[in-house]
């Protein structure tokens, strides 16, 4: 029997190059996110996930509003966040604008709440980084009360330190139907992966480099907080870099080059070392870049989804500068090659773990 599994797409609205080699407004790679999504919805990938920075080298700062926008061009993909920063946002904001992407879309919205990579938005909002852990597990606990309490008769009783309590508050629009799908997004820290299962809440690993492999004593530590703590099995996810073009050698040849300069200006600005071919190839043979053919990346990804015992993969198909014709043709690819790839090599005991 086939594994049960969710493919996915993610994109930060990476600010991309024209034609001409020069930079696009930030406006028009709005206008093409939408585009690529609705493309997703067409060639049937599952779930498209739009990140939130503030910074000049991404478009997307609302990510709710692209959704939105999203969401009245496509009938059955669903539509989230990759990640939404709760931690420099209003938990009550996040709720509202979320539930009115549910509306829109007739139940298809989802939230993936992280602290993010990026710290552009505590200044910005006027937050202190040295405030960086208290404020995403108070407002953490803020937004589980909204899913657990704001349908109820009761509201939602909350009280902590950042602000003042709620008395049987019933915030709007409410989620129409259920409750709004929400994950906990994980870089690496076993905290994180406690707090998810001590809400009962979905784990989406953030798997950036490095062998996958390596997230399993991750995948353990969630089943196993959740079963102390009386809890219900939640999905998994995995959040990893990727590209499909027609064969390997396109795909490398395609994306280098962008790629490298995406790692370089995020790599300057945290002391890494400048980025070479010898770790690219690296990160697709033994790492977590998902690129090649649709059958090598396929293969890849149906690795991972084993060893972690995944119910969710999303690639995030946007790197650097790359060009919105190129993204369009991977998603193409993606949907129509690499997702049914995936689903029969799932369905096969042959696939190595």
């Amino acid at each position: 029997m086939a594994q049960a599994i969710e493919l996915g797409l993610d994109t930060f609205g990476d600010v991309t190059a024209g034609a001409d080699g020069a930079l696009l407004s930030h406006a028009q790679v709005l206008r093409n996110v939408v585009d690529e999504a609705v493309l997703a919805d067409e060639v049937g990938v599952d779930f498209i996930g739009v990140g939130e920075h503030h910074r000049d080298d991404f478009a997307v700062s609302a990510p709710e509003v692209i959704l939105a926008g999203i969401a009245t061009r496509t009938k059955r993909i669903r539509l989230g966040s990759a990640v939404t920063v709760l931690s420099s946002d209003d938990p009550i904001r996040v709720f509202q604008r979320f539930s009115t992407v549910d509306a829109l879309s007739n139940g298809r919205a989802e939230v993936i709440l992280g602290r993010g990579s990026f710290t552009e938005s505590f200044p910005l909002f006027g937050f202190d980084l040295k405030d960086y852990e208290t404020l995403f597990s108070e407002k953490l606990d803020l937004f589980a009360s909204l899913l657990r309490d704001n349908n109820a008769p009761g509201g939602v009783n909350w009280q902590g330190k950042g602000r003042p309590p709620l008395k049987g508050q019933h915030v709007f629009p409410p989620v129409e139907a259920g409750t709004l799908k929400t994950w906990i997004g994980v870089g690496g820290s076993p905290e994180s992966v406690v707090r998810a299962a001590r809400y009962g809440l979905p784990l989406m690993l953030a798997i950036i480099g490095g062998n996958p492999a390596r997230f399993a004593p991750y995948v353990d530590l969630y089943h196993k907080a959740t079963g102390q703590l009386g809890g219900t099995p939640q999905p998994i996810g995995v959040h990893s870099h990727g590209y499909v073009a027609e064969t390997d050698e396109a795909a490398r040849e395609e994306v280098y080059a962008d790629y490298k300069r995406m790692h370089d200006r995020i790599g300057a600005e945290r002391g890494w070392p400048a980025y070479g071919r010898d770790a690219f190839l690296r990160e697709i043979e033994h790492g977590s870049l998902y690129l090649g053919s649709p059958e090598t990346v396929a293969r890849k990804i149906a690795k991972t989804v084993k060893a972690l015992g995944a119910q969710r993969f999303d690639m995030k198909y946007s790197a650097g500068t790359l060009s919105h014709g190129k993204m369009m043709r991977a998603i193409e690819l993606y949907g129509t090659k690499v997702i049914p790839r995936v689903r029969e090599l799932l369905s096969e005991e042959t696939v190595e773990a």
